[in-house]
C-alpha cells in the first residue's frame, strides 16, 4: 500500500516515514527541502534499511502536485505535514504562512477528490484552541480566535477538509498535537531546524552545546506556578506511531465520521523552566539562560486530554519529558560531532 507522506523530511515527516515503512508500507516522500535535507533519507534508510521514494517539489504549484498524482496514481493514503510551522514568524510574515500552508492542502484534496476512495491525515495542532478556559483540553473544547497567522491556517485547514467531507469520498483524521520534541533512539533522524531555532528544545540543545550563548525565555510573568509557560511535549516517535494508527483505522474504515479528531499529547503540562530542570539533570549540563520579553502569539498554558486517542485508536504516549529530552540530546551531540 502507497502512503505519500509530505513534508517527509521534516521533523515529524521522517519520523513517520520511518513507522509506517515499519509497517510495511510503501512510502513516497514529498519535500521543498526549505526546512530540511536530502541526508534524511541517509538516516531513514540506516533505521529502517529502505528508503521511500523521494520526491523534491514545491505544493505551492499546482502544476507539480497534478502531475505527481498522474504518476503514483496508486496512492491510498495522504499524510500531510507540509508546513510552515513557527508562530512568530507567522506573525512577521503573515502571507507566506497563507500561501503555503493553505494553497498546498487546497491544490492537495483537489486531486484527492479525483481518487475512488481517498484516505487523509491532517497534521494539526493544539493552537486551533487559543488559550482555552479549561485544562486539559479535549476535542470537544471550542475553536477560539487564533492567537497566530500560523494557528489560523490550522483552523481554516480543518474548515477546508471538513467542507469537501461533505461532498467527496475523501476520509480524514485531524491530528492536533501539542508540543513534539525529541529524536529517535538510534540518533539517526531528529530535529534540526535552519537557522535560529523556534521551537525551545534544539534552542536547549543547540545552548548545551554552546551554539548559542544563552537561552531566552520568553516572558516570566504568566499565571502559571513559576511564571513561565506551559505545555505538553510529546516524544515525536509516539507521535509517528499515532499517525500509523490513524491511518490504518481509515484503510480499514473504522472511522466512525468522515472527519474525526484526536488529540495527541502525554496529558501532563510542563513549564519552560520545568523543562530546562530536566534537561539539565539528563544531559549533566548547566543550561545559561536570560529572561526576556513575551513573544507575541503564545499561549499561557496548554496540554492535552488524551482519552479520546488513548480509547479509540488504542493509542497512548509512552515517553517521559526525561525519555524525550535525553534523546534530543543525544542527537544534537551526533549532529556536532
Amino acid at each position: 500500500m502507497k502512503i505519500v507522506v509530505t513534508g517527509g523530511l521534516g521533523f515529524i515527516g521522517s519520523h513517520t516515514v520511518v513507522e509506517l515503512q515499519n509497517e510495511g508500507f510503501e512510502v513516497v516522500a514529498i519535500d521543498n527541502l526549505s526546512n530540511s535535507s536530502e541526508n534524511v533519507l541517509d538516516g531513514i534508510f540506516n533505521i529502517t534499511g529502505k528508503k521511500p521514494i523521494f520526491e523534491k517539489m514545491d505544493l505551492r504549484d499546482k502544476a507539480s502536485v497534478q502531475n505527481f498524482f498522474k504518476k503514483h496514481n496508486d496512492v491510498v493514503g495522504v499524510i500531510h505535514f507540509a508546513a510552515s510551522k513557527a508562530v512568530g514568524e507567522s506573525v512577521e510574515n503573515p502571507l507566506l504562512y497563507y500561501e503555503n500552508n493553505i494553497n498546498s492542502l487546497v491544490y492537495l484534496l483537489q486531486e484527492l477528490k479525483e481518487l475512488p476512495s481517498a484516505n487523509f491525515i491532517f497534521s494539526s495542532s493544539c493552537t486551533v484552541y487559543g488559550q482555552a478556559e479549561k485544562m486539559p483540553i479535549t476535542e470537544d473544547a471550542p475553536i477560539q480566535q487564533a492567537m497566530s497567522p500560523y494557528g489560523n491556517t490550522k483552523q481554516i485547514g480543518e474548515e477546508i477538509i471538513t467542507d469537501v467531507a461533505k461532498v467527496t469520498n475523501i476520509n480524514s483524521i485531524l491530528l492536533r498535537y501539542f508540543n513534539p520534541i525529541g529524536s529517535h533512539p538510534s540518533a539517526e533522524i531528529g530535529e534540526l531546524p535552519l537557522g535560529v531555532p523556534q521551537n525551545l528544545v534544539p534552542y536547549i540543545t543547540q545552548t548545551a552545546m554552546g551554539l548559542r550563548e544563552k537561552l531566552s525565555v520568553n516572558g516570566n510573568d504568566y499565571d502559571t506556578p513559576d511564571g513561565t509557560c506551559i505545555r505538553d511535549y510529546i516524544h515525536v516517535v509516539d507521535l509517528a506511531k499515532a499517525h500509523v494508527v490513524a491511518m490504518q483505522r481509515l484503510l480499514n474504515k473504522q472511522n466512525a465520521t468522515k472527519v474525526e479528531i484526536f488529540n495527541l499529547g502525554t496529558g501532563t503540562g510542563s513549564s519552560v523552566l520545568e523543562v530546562i530542570t530536566a534537561f539539565e539533570k539528563v544531559s549533566g549540563q548547566k543550561l545559561p539562560y536570560q529572561i526576556i520579553g513575551r513573544r507575541e502569539g503564545d499561549v499561557v498554558s496548554a496540554y492535552a486530554n488524551t482519552d479520546k486517542a488513548n480509547n479509540i485508536l488504542g493509542w497512548k504516549a509512552q515517553s517521559s519529558l526525561e525519555d524525550s529530552l535525553a534523546s534530543a540530546w543525544k542527537w544534537e551531540q551526533k549532529v556536532r560531532s
